[in-house]
């Protein structure tokens, strides 16, 4: 496997973690009184935003040609970073 194949693995793999922490968060904001539901809602907009946007710097990476995806990699580290962070302050306001 090249080491390129191991990247997008790996961030299938992370990708695939937060998209379950997200529905975890969903099934939560779902039992909160209105006026946390709201706010919870707000967070959870953002982070599906974000896990959106992660997934499109993935596709770019697996479409990627040649050493193209090293070039690629810094923005997918960037939103991967941008991701783990909001899921985190998630889980902290979520009281996980």
């Amino acid at each position: 496997m090249s080491v390129k194949d191991e990247y997008v693995e790996k961030l299938k793999t992370q990708l695939d973690e937060w998209s379950a922490d997200i529905d975890v968060l969903e099934e939560r904001a779902r039992k909160l009184d209105a006026e946390l539901r709201v706010k919870a809602d707000e967070q959870l907009i953002l982070l599906r935003a974000k896990r959106d946007e992660a997934r499109i710097k993935l596709k770019e990476i697996q479409d990627s040609a040649g050493d193209a995806w090293q070039e690629l990699r810094k923005g997918g580290d960037e939103a991967w970073a941008s991701i783990k962070h909001a899921l985190a302050e998630a889980r902290k306001k979520f009281g996980e």
